[in-house]
């Protein structure tokens, strides 16, 4: 009789292909992030723009969070570099380093409510450590998109005009919403806070005795000549807020989403205005999608679509960001047709001539 496996040996056999069965099934759950990004000065005197690409927010907090974690953002400044300068440098310390989020190994309700929380109050006081005139000028502001990539859970967080847009099956989906003077909600926010808006300007509260002063003497007010801005909500800008502690029309509370990621999500551009000023989100998609079809390379993606935006003639600096979270499929390739083949028979005398030329006859 042949010797019969032992018993021990086959349980554990089973159970060894069980746990590997476990965790390709679990890798399956995540995204494989690949990011790259591209920034330029345009037609700008300086560059205001920054951003920050981390693929792996493990390498800079340890086990902080209990599945693979990736963080995005991007911050456009006016008025300087240095309010965004000052976020960038921050931004690992602002949202995670200082938070305090419930003690989880899974990303459930809870975790994620205090996650989005977490994100509103960074915002919050990043925009208060810029109210202290030794670190920048009051004239000196920021907008802010933030992007994380927490498993299959995308939090995104917007204050002012920058956009996140997934590619869903080569749709663009727009994740974040811009914040601007021409946003019907928007400019009922702030008018019911006193603000005034005139045409896409958002009035700063020293001119407001101006426009008065103006519009009674018959005069007609223009935004853009008061120094108004194009966004109404931004981090810094403090001669157009009350004082820390007040409510003003123009705030730095973002609007925090969460999204679950599919399979269907095949990338997230993230961009400051001077992109999405010449191009519509569908365009920013297909022309990244086909990018990656060909090349299947982020970084240079982003590239391509800062330099569309140049094209276009986009008379801000540029700043892109794409992030993959699936290979693309290869571009569909037509199979070479088969040659069709047509069958004869030969008569008898054919066959014989033939044979004869083939004999050399």
């Amino acid at each position: 009789m042949a010797p019969s496996t032992p018993v021990f040996d086959s349980i554990s056999t089973e159970v060894s292909r069980f746990e590997t069965f476990v965790e390709s099934s679990a890798a399956k759950l995540f995204p494989r992030i690949r990011s790259g990004s591209y920034a330029d000065i345009g037609t700008r005197p300086s560059m205001d723009d920054e951003h920050v690409r981390i693929d792996d927010l493990s390498a800079h907090l340890g086990s902080y969070f209990k599945c693979p974690s990736s963080f995005y953002a991007v911050f456009d400044g006016h008025g300087g570099p240095d309010a965004a300068a000052y976020v960038k440098r921050n931004a690992v310390r602002l949202f995670f380093e200082d938070v305090h989020l419930p003690q989880t190994s899974d990303v459930d309700d809870v975790f994620l409510r205090a996650l989005l929380n977490s994100h509103r109050e960074a915002f919050l006081q990043a925009d208060s450590a810029l109210a202290d005139k030794s670190i920048v000028s009051s004239s000196c502001g920021t907008t802010a998109l933030t992007a994380l990539v927490l498993g299959r859970h995308l939090v995104v967080a917007n204050a002012g005009d920058c956009r996140a847009v997934l590619c869903r099956k080569g749709v663009a989906v727009d994740v974040s919403q811009d914040h601007k003077p021409s946003y019907l909600p928007e400019r009922r926010r702030v008018e019911e806070l006193g603000g005034r808006v005139e045409g896409e300007y958002l009035i700063g509260p020293s001119y407001l005795p101006e426009c008065r002063r103006v519009e009674e003497l018959g005069g007609r007010v223009e935004g853009e000549h008061l120094n108004g801005l194009s966004v109404t909500r931004a981090l810094g800008d403090w001669d157009f807020k009350l004082p820390v502690g007040s409510t003003s029309p123009l705030t730095a509370e973002p609007e925090v989403q969460q999204f679950m990621l599919t399979e269907a999500d095949e990338f997230l551009i993230i961009g400051c205005d001077g992109i999405w000023d010449v191009m519509s989100s569908q365009h920013a998609v297909s022309l990244v999608r086909r990018g990656l079809r060909r090349h299947d390379d982020p970084e240079l993606s982003a590239r391509e679509l800062v330099m569309e935006a140049s094209r276009l003639h986009s008379a801000d600096n540029l700043t892109a960001v794409v992030v993959c979270f699936t290979s693309p499929n290869p571009v569909e390739s037509r199979e070479p047709q088969s040659r069709r083949l047509r069958c004869f028979c030969l008569s008898e005398e054919a066959r014989s001539r033939l044979k004869s030329l083939f004999e050399g006859n």
